[in-house]
């Protein structure tokens, strides 16, 4: 014979696998959650871990010839201080009037190329100072020239496509001081 307490326990054990079921359930789902979750992290993760990688072979791509274009430009500075220091009289001498003539189209192709690959001279005479394309040297007295503006060149700057590749070298005006009597 059965008593009560035997009845309980037989319904007990007939939901219990019931119950364990529906644990084993939920736990699987917990699991699934959870490494869904995971692979869409590890594919976010990938995707930015691509677009860093593009970003830098684009960036490589496009400033690879940064190096060069800096030792370039002391060869574009010597041209231009040779240009500089040929006497009028010289330039109008026919004897060197084919030199003169040659090193001006030399200092146009070597401006060419540089254009052609993204170098571009900085503007600075007259501008305002700019702490990331101007290196101030010195501070000159203007009268007609607000504090901060730029009002000599001494070594022209140059940008590689949207980064500096040299400041430009610069006096910058400050307000003139008052004559004393």
């Amino acid at each position: 014979m059965m008593d009560e307490n035997d009845t309980v326990r037989e319904e007990a054990a007939a939901d219990a696998p019931e119950v364990a079921e529906h644990d084993r359930v939920t736990a699987l789902e917990a699991e699934l959650a959870e490494a869904k979750a995971a692979v869409l992290y590890a594919q976010a993760e990938t995707q930015n871990v691509r677009r860093r990688l593009e970003k830098d072979a684009q960036d490589a791509r496009a400033y690879a010839a940064t190096s060069f274009a800096r030792d370039m430009l002391s060869v574009s500075d010597n041209l231009e201080r040779a240009l500089q220091a040929i006497p009028a009289e010289l330039r109008e001498d026919e004897k060197f009037k084919g030199l003169v003539v040659g090193l001006e189209a030399t200092g146009r192709e070597l401006a060419a190329v540089f254009e052609r690959n993204g170098i571009s001279r900085i503007a600075a005479l007259g501008e305002k100072l700019d702490p990331n394309r101007h290196q101030a040297m010195i501070e000159l007295p203007s009268a007609d020239a607000e504090p901060g503006t730029v009002v000599q060149e001494m070594q022209a700057g140059f940008m590689i496509k949207d980064r500096l590749l040299r400041p430009a070298l610069v006096a910058v005006a400050k307000a003139a001081e008052a004559v004393q009597a």
